[in-house]
């Protein structure tokens, strides 16, 4: 049953687009060829159509991984493909909007690229992470998908309305896909400010909780910086457990190297990872509520995980 679930995400904007197609709008963007990405793009450094990569992939948070990839000029299938179920605010539950999870992903990536120190790229990917998460607060005074879209993927009419909303606007004109379009450069800029960052207090040898959950289900040293923002909420702003979503994410790219080319959707496992987390944590997902703490610098969540913090919870999320 989760499983269809996390599909109705992908398959309402397919949708929703398909309906106005019927309208004529659709039409029209198709038969100009307008909705094909050039293969040429990432050799020539061409910004792409945030719309159109939307409407390639499906789900917010593969679009913005293959945005910021794109941008720092390093593309991943495979983890792209990972992201899928980070959609919807992480597997519908609505909390921060997939667009901050394929971003802090594409961050934490080019992050192990720029730095040779393993902690200093981890520090860095955090510090950026902080610096995307303002950026999409300032566009939509939020960071959660359900005051994104206003309504509750749970409740069919409400879904179906949004749906019948869209339809005379065109694919183009989605409401996810609007906001893609007008954040996707603010989302770059403020990528490359974080990773530009010079910060004097970062600890010697940052750990979180990102990084050992992937790394004791048996992640790379590229896999941790990889997810290093997720922490403490995602770049320590107190939102969704990190760990809950960089398990979900590692599996999930697990899954996808075993099945190329099939979306992290489609991955058994992430249902089974979402279920025992909230066994564990009686259904909470706020990380200040699961750790009893807002950690305010990398260093006092470095120093949470050190003393052990959240570790019954990590090793259930490694299983």
């Amino acid at each position: 049953m989760l499983n269809k679930k996390n599909m109705n995400r992908r398959k309402f904007i397919k949708l929703s687009a398909a309906g106005a197609a019927a309208a004529g709008t659709a039409a029209l963007i198709l038969n100009s060829g307008k909705l094909f990405i050039t293969s040429n793009a990432l050799e020539n450094n061409i910004p792409l159509d945030a719309k159109k990569v939307f409407w390639k992939y499906g789900a917010c948070s593969h679009t913005f991984c293959h945005l910021l990839n794109h941008e720092f000029g390093h593309l991943k299938e495979a983890e792209e493909n990972a992201s899928d179920p980070l959609a919807g605010g992480l597997m519908n539950t609505q909390n921060q909007c997939g667009m901050l999870w394929g971003s802090t992903l594409a961050v934490g990536a080019e992050s192990f690229r720029r730095f040779n120190d393993h902690n200093q790229a981890t520090a860095m990917a955090i510090t950026a992470t902080q610096h995307v998460v303002e950026s999409f607060s300032r566009r939509t005074k939020t960071v959660n998908c359900s005051d994104v879209i206003g309504f509750d993927f749970s409740e069919k009419p409400k879904t179906a309305k949004f749906m019948l909303k869209s339809i005379p606007g065109g694919p183009s004109n989605i409401l996810c896909m609007n906001l893609a379009e007008k954040w996707a450069p603010e989302a770059i800029q403020s990528a490359k400010e974080g990773l530009s960052d010079k910060q004097a207090d970062l600890p010697q040898l940052p750990i979180n909780c990102a990084s050992e959950v992937v790394k004791n289900i048996g992640a790379n040293e590229e896999e941790m910086v990889t997810v290093a923002g997720f922490a403490g909420g995602m770049g320590l702003s107190g939102n969704a457990c990190g760990a809950l979503g960089a398990a979900i994410w590692k599996s999930s790219l697990d899954w996808c190297r075993k099945h190329p080319g099939e979306s992290g959707y489609l991955n058994p496992n992430a249902n089974k990872i979402l279920k025992a987390f909230y066994d564990a944590t009686d259904s909470e997902i706020l990380c200040p509520k699961i750790s009893g703490q807002r950690f305010k610098t990398i260093g006092d969540h470095t120093e949470f995980i050190k003393n052990s913090g959240c570790d019954k919870l990590l090793k259930i999320l490694a299983q």
